[in-house]
């Protein structure tokens, strides 16, 4: 990356300003939420949850996200300068950006994430970020719901008017003032075993086969 763009992207101007931009696109959006009230009721009861969604998807996600800033949620992101950027835009939403994956600074990172997901009860994970391949879940996930001891609760974007780019997450972005549906899955309880070596790969399994239909 040119030194000039790194420089942009990290700039903390720049980084504010998109946020807005990000806010005022994503208020034309009609927007349905579906099947909240199951994770919020095991939330509230006590439990801790981790929201898992795919890379494609996450833009959908960003303004609603905000109406959870009251729980002080944590995301894991990228050391890179896309990363900067895209932590700078989770905390002016009341996010936590804990930076780290799995090329660089994951393991140290993915410790912060339980300390803070057992603290707040609430997290997300993007399964297969920051650089894919797409439709692969990380194990990271797996590791960071069970040494929480938190749900699993995946949650997708779908849009019947959207922009696909020929990115390597065939990324969606829902176009202006289309409907947008958020819907978060059932639940997904690991058991007490899921942190050995073969329990981690099956558990990483069984939510790829979960998710990987909701990929556009």
């Amino acid at each position: 990356m040119a030194p000039a763009l790194r420089r942009l992207l990290t700039d903390r101007i720049f980084i504010k300003a998109l946020y807005h931009f990000i806010g005022l696109y994503s208020a034309t959006f009609r927007l349905q939420v579906i099947n909240q009230a199951v994770w919020q009721d095991h939330l509230a009861g006590g439990g801790r949850v981790l929201l898992c969604c795919w890379h494609q998807q996450f833009f959908s996600f960003i303004r609603y996200f905000k109406c959870f800033r009251r729980y002080k949620p944590s995301l894991m992101i990228s050391r890179s300068a896309d990363g900067a950027m895209i932590a700078g835009v989770a905390e002016h939403s009341g996010w936590r950006a804990v930076r780290g994956s799995s090329s660089r600074g994951g393991r140290r990172a993915l410790v912060q994430m339980v300390v803070n997901l057992k603290e707040s009860g609430l997290a997300a994970h993007i399964l297969d970020g920051p650089r894919g391949p797409a439709g692969e879940v990380k194990s990271g996930a797996i590791v960071l719901a069970a040494k929480a001891d938190a749900v699993i609760v995946p949650v997708y974007a779908e849009s019947a008017q959207r922009w696909i780019f020929h990115s390597w997450d065939r990324f969606l972005l829902p176009k202006p003032f289309s409907r947008v549906t958020i819907r978060f899955g059932a639940p997904i309880r690991l058991g007490s075993q899921s942190r050995t070596g073969g329990a981690i790969e099956v558990q990483r399994h069984a939510l790829e086969a979960v998710m990987r239909p909701a990929l556009r």
